[in-house]
């Protein structure tokens, strides 16, 4: 059965990457153009929104041959993607910021931060949620979150970076459990 809230809120969670990744671009460009954050808007909510309908149609094979496991898989896919989320964002790698657009790195970014997001749409296949509600629900809050936080990180400098992968991890893994529970 569909539920907007765990949508919405898986949603908010795969958005996080995004969001720290965005807000890192706030942090190191800030002479970006409104079409540049509109385009890292794009780019981002569009892998977000396209990840989760290959997922799916991965998912729809593996459904028919595990459906009687579906809660312990869809369980064990979000604890892995929320546990990874979490363990990326305590590591001490820095990594090397650049300080100019291009439209390549937006696609790479793009595609890294939505990576999770395949995953989440073979755990929509095995609970059978409608995948282009889901999808596009993903899509628009990935959007609104780059958009938010390139914003952010203009605003705020390298204050709180991207220990907002932290919180998107723990969502992963509370809606994991509900899923296991049948909630």
């Amino acid at each position: 059965m569909f539920s907007f809230l765990s949508t919405f809120l898986i949603a908010v969670a795969l958005a996080m990457d995004a969001f720290s990744v965005s807000m890192t671009k706030g942090f190191t460009q800030k002479d970006l153009t409104g079409s540049q954050i509109i385009y890292y808007g794009l780019f981002f909510g569009g892998f977000q929104a396209l990840m989760p309908i290959l997922g799916y149609f991965c998912g729809n094979v593996i459904a028919s041959i595990v459906a009687s496991l579906a809660p312990i898989v869809g369980f064990v896919l979000l604890l892995a993607i929320g546990l990874n989320m979490i363990r990326e964002s305590l590591s001490s790698d820095d990594e090397e910021i650049n300080d100019y657009f291009s439209f390549k790195e937006v696609t790479l970014l793009a595609i890294a931060t939505s990576i999770d997001a395949f995953a989440v749409g073979i755990t929509i296949a095995l609970i059978k949620d409608p995948i282009l509600i889901s999808s596009f629900i993903i899509g628009v809050v990935a959007f609104a979150f780059s958009v938010a936080g390139i914003f952010i990180g203009k605003k705020l400098g390298n204050y709180v970076g991207d220990k907002f992968q932290i919180l998107g991890g723990v969502i992963l893994i509370l809606i994991g459990i509900k899923i296991l529970l049948g909630l």
